[in-house]
C-alpha cells in the first residue's frame, strides 16, 4: 500500500540573504517508513534586490515531519474490503453499508444460499440481506480460497464462506445454532469506486 501527498509550496528563508523562499515539495511515503516530505527545489524572492547571483541562493534539502498522509488502496484491496464489509454486517448489525457497496441499478441481480432461491433485484436483495444478518446472533464467518480476477472495468471474486450463528425465534425465544458452508461469486463494476453488481451464493451440501 502506498501513501502520497500532493505537490505543494512552502515558505522559508534563504540561507544567504534571509529573504523568503518559495519551495516545492513532493512526498512519497511507504508503509513502515518514517513519513517525510522533501524539498526538491527553491527560488529566492529577493534576487532582484541583492547583488548575489542565483547560484548563491542555494537551498539545502530539508526534511520535515508530515502530519498526515492519504491511504490509497489497490483495486484488489478495495474489493477485499467490500467483501469483508458485506459479511461484517452480520457481526456488527450495521446493515447500512450493504446499500453502499452494492450497485443500485436495474441490472443488479443476486442468488442467495437461503430461501427464496429465485433471482432477485437490488431492493429485494437489500431487504433480505438486512433481515438475514439482523436475525442471526453470535454471527461469525470465515473466508477461504479467495480469488480476485481484475478486468478493465469489472472484477470477479470467488471464494467459499463458512457462516455460523444462532437463529432466534422471537415468539418462543428459543435459539437454533446454524452452520453453513457456501460457494460465492461476487461480480463488481467500477463506478468511481468498486460496487457489487451481481452475487451468487450456493450452499455446499453436507
Amino acid at each position: 500500500m502506498l501513501y502520497f501527498t500532493a505537490q505543494a509550496r512552502l515558505a522559508t528563508k534563504c540561507l544567504k540573504c534571509s529573504s523568503n523562499l518559495l519551495l516545492s515539495y513532493l512526498s512519497i511515503i511507504f508503509p513502515s517508513k518514517i513519513v517525510n516530505k522533501y524539498i526538491v527545489g527553491g527560488r529566492c524572492l529577493n534576487l532582484s534586490k541583492t547583488s548575489l547571483s542565483r547560484r548563491d541562493h542555494t537551498v539545502r534539502r530539508l526534511k520535515l515531519d508530515l502530519p498526515q498522509a492519504i491511504p490509497i488502496l489497490s483495486d484488489k484491496e478495495e474489493i477485499l474490503d467490500i467483501i469483508t464489509t458485506f459479511f461484517n454486517a452480520g457481526k456488527t448489525k450495521n446493515v447500512a453499508p450493504l446499500s453502499v457497496i452494492q450497485l443500485d441499478d436495474p441490472r443488479f441481480s443476486a442468488y442467495s444460499d437461503v430461501p427464496p432461491f429465485d433471482l432477485k433485484d437490488f431492493a429485494t436483495t437489500a431487504a433480505l440481506e438486512q433481515l438475514r444478518f439482523v436475525s442471526i446472533s453470535d454471527y461469525d464467518y470465515e473466508l477461504k480460497n479467495l480469488r480476485v480476477d481484475l478486468f478493465e472495468t469489472f472484477a470477479v471474486a470467488t471464494f467459499t464462506v463458512l457462516q455460523s450463528g444462532m437463529i432466534v425465534d422471537n415468539y418462543s425465544f428459543r435459539g437454533q445454532h446454524m452452520t453453513m458452508n457456501s460457494r460465492a461469486t461476487f461480480v463488481m463494476v467500477k463506478h468511481a469506486k468498486w460496487k457489487i453488481v451481481h452475487l451468487h451464493l450456493t450452499k455446499i451440501s453436507d
